[in-house]
Parts: structure tokens; sequence; C-alpha cells
């Protein structure tokens, strides 16, 4: 029971740190340390614990910051900007919800951050939001949910680090959940953007409110260029039984981009862009590895599955109640599902949960509650909409509740296809 309760220590101590505006990196090893000592590890044990913890997570952190190629070159050649702006287009003002939606969920389901791709449409959103009279809270919201559905189909850190420590195919787990995705972008559109409080209806227009053109933005079919390529290599394991590590198919898809849109000039930029930001994700996983090796060699999981037997719920349901939980212990999809499935995997495929079914609900989970304020994403979307705390507070009850519905059809789909 000692290790337990310092495992939890050791969370809520990170989360408090992280509150307090401490470096989530230092705030999890700290809180690493402290859990191990206060469940009764050596200081030897402690350290050899956390450093276990990083060893599993080391082979995602290269494949991600790998990853950076890709994203770098949709962020800074505009090719992000110019899809969105296409799907925005093609939809009209009247199917608004429905175009923010899916360029959001594209973006992301192609490899670009949630919060990134939720800046890079916010623009155009806020735009012709104005005009059709649509609150600001509830285009977030739409733009956010979209986000949150491309985020469990994508080669982004949190579906890559899910695979890695389920030692599943990272295409696999992306197409596991195309479903319970689509299902989550109608919900999205039709249900929670339909009944949010204070929704407007909108206007009845025929004609979409212009979009500015910028003429050094590429064209469509050159900005879709990386992101086919990198899906086509990504698939090439599932269809035909050849595999493409994606170590490798994301940054060719990334130099493909480039050298279709002809932004030569734009290469080291965008490189270091993508390097940049994933280099900020794969610091916050040696942290959390840390803090999940601890918990890794704990009784919590133990407890966990003793907890479930008492309520009559499966075992196998640890996987996406481990996202859910580490998700908000971290307020990141990316660490949620990097604690989680470092720390639970085992466990989880111990009781007959595939490797594939056991990424797909962890990931799912980890978007439950990935949104608290104690996260960077919280603060991210609210600033780029210019809502205050207040009501950018107001909309983690709807978030979750899209985080919920993906984990819940993701979840079914497992039952069915068990």
């Amino acid at each position: 029971m000692d290790s337990t309760i310092g495992a939890l220590v050791g969370l809520l101590l990170a989360i408090f740190l992280i509150i307090k505006k401490v470096s989530p990196a230092y705030s999890l090893i700290l809180g690493a340390l402290v859990g191990g000592l206060v469940g009764g590890f050596s200081l030897d044990e402690v350290v050899l614990s956390m450093v276990d913890g990083v060893k599993d997570v080391s082979s995602a952190v290269l494949r991600i910051l790998t990853a950076g190629v890709l994203s770098g070159v949709l962020i800074k050649t505009g090719a992000a900007m110019t899809i969105s702006n296409a799907i925005i287009r093609f939809w009209g003002p009247k199917r608004i919800y429905l175009a923010l939606a899916v360029a959001t969920m594209l973006l992301c389901a192609v490899g670009v951050f949630i919060d990134v791709a939720v800046i890079t449409v916010a623009p155009v959103a806020l735009s012709i939001g104005r005009r059709l009279e649509v609150p600001t809270p509830q285009l977030l919201l739409v733009m956010i949910g979209g986000g949150k559905c491309g985020n469990i189909i994508s080669p982004n850190p949190n579906t890559i680090i899910a695979a890695e420590n389920f030692g599943a195919d990272l295409s696999s787990v992306m197409f596991a959940n195309i479903i319970p995705a689509v299902i989550g972008l109608l919900f999205t559109v039709f249900v929670v953007a339909r009944f949010f409080p204070g929704a407007a209806s909108l206007r009845r227009r025929t004609e979409v409110p212009e979009i500015e053109e910028d003429e050094n933005l590429p064209s469509l079919w050159s900005s879709l260029v990386a992101p086919v390529v990198t899906i086509f290599l990504l698939a090439l394991r599932p269809l035909f039984g050849f595999t493409v590590d994606p170590l490798i198919a994301l940054p060719i898809g990334g130099l493909c981009g480039i050298l279709c849109m002809k932004q030569w000039k734009n290469t080291l930029p965008s490189l270091e862009f993508g390097l940049q930001k994933m280099s900020v994700i794969a610091v916050l996983l040696i942290g959390t590895g840390t803090i999940a090796g601890v918990i890794k060699d704990s009784t919590l999981k133990d407890h966990i599955l003793g907890l479930l037997d008492y309520m009559s719920i499966g075992k196998d349901m640890i996987a996406p109640i481990s996202g859910i939980l580490m998700s908000a212990a971290t307020a990141s999809t990316t660490a949620g599902a990097t604690l989680a499935s470092a720390s639970f995997a085992d466990t989880i495929l111990a009781v007959g949960v595939s490797s594939v079914w056991g990424a797909a609900m962890v990931n799912a989970g980890s978007t439950v509650l990935d949104h608290l304020p104690h996260g960077s994403f919280f603060h991210a979307t609210g600033g780029v909409c210019d809502l205050t705390f207040k009501e950018r507070l107001k909309l983690i009850p709807y978030e979750s509740l899209i985080g919920a519905t993906l984990t819940f059809c993701t979840t079914i789909m497992y039952l069915i296809c068990r």
C-alpha cells in the first residue's frame, strides 16, 4: 500500500507544481523522486525506476523528434493555412461548424499539434464568426472538438507514444480510431455546438464571407503532398505488409512537401520550427517517463484492478480509465498517453487486450481531461480567441463530453472487435 500512496503523492505534487507555473518536466521529475521515497523505495531504487521509465519512452522520443519535420513543413510553408482555408470555403457559412471542425480535425490528423491546429484555423474562424454573429466560445469549442477527433487518428506524439509502449503498429492504432473520430466529429457539430448555451442561429447567406488571399501561400494540391505521402507510407504495412517506420515516413512526407511546394528556402526554418516544437514535447516526455517508472514499480495498478473488480467492471477497462486519469493529472494528451501506456501497458496486455486496441483506448481516454487549467492547451486556445479565464473555463464540461464520447466509441469498437 505504501508504494501506491507514494505514487499518488508524487502525482499530486507534480500537479501542484505545474499549477504554480514550475516547469512541467522538472515538476514531474521531482514528483517522481518524492513519490518513490514516500512509497518506501530507497534513493538508489527510485533513481533506477526513474531511469528505467525514461528508457521505456526513449525510442518514442526519437520518433517524435523526427515527426517535427512534417509538422514544421506544414506550418512554416503555409500549407496548413491553405488546407484549412480550402475546407472552410468548400463547406460554406451555412455549415460553418462542420467546416471548422473538419479543418481542425484534418490538420491534427495529418500531424499538426492540436493547439497549433486551433491557432492556425482561429483567424479565419473569428473573421467569419464576426460576420455571421456566432459567439467566439462556440467557435473555439467546435475547433477543439474537431482537433480532439483528429488527434486520436494522427501521427502526433500521443499516438506515437501509445503505439510504441504497447508494441503496436502506429498506422493500425490510427486506423482503429477512425470510426470513433467520425462519430465524435458529428457529435461535436450536430449536438454539442447546437446545444451550447448562448448558441446563435446562423444567418442565411448565399455566399461565403471572403477569406483573404495570400499570394505567398502554396497551392492546395502542393500543400496536400506532405500529408498524403506520409499517410501512404504509414498505410503500406496494414495494406501490403511492408513496414515503413514513422521515424522514416514522417520526415520523408515533410521533405516531399517542401519539394512539391518549391519552398526550398523554407527547409531550414521548417526544420528548426519543428525541432523546437518537438523538443518541448521530448523534454516533457522525459519528465513523464520518470514518474511513469515509479508508478510502474508501485502497486497502484493492482489497486486499480482491485477497484474495477469491486465495481464489477472488466479489467480490460483499465485502458481507457488509465488514459482519463493520467490526462487529468497532466492536463496533456501526450503526457497522459505516455503515463498511462508506460505505467499500465503490461497490465493491460496481461488481461487479454490486444496491443492495438490497448493503445487506441488509452489514446482516446487521454482526450477526456487534457484541457484542464493546469495545462498549456487551456491557456493557448483561450488566448488565441481572446477569451477570459472564466469564459474559457465554461468550455471544459463540453470538451470533456466530446472526449468521453470518443473514449466510449473506441471502447465499444474494442468490445465488438475483440
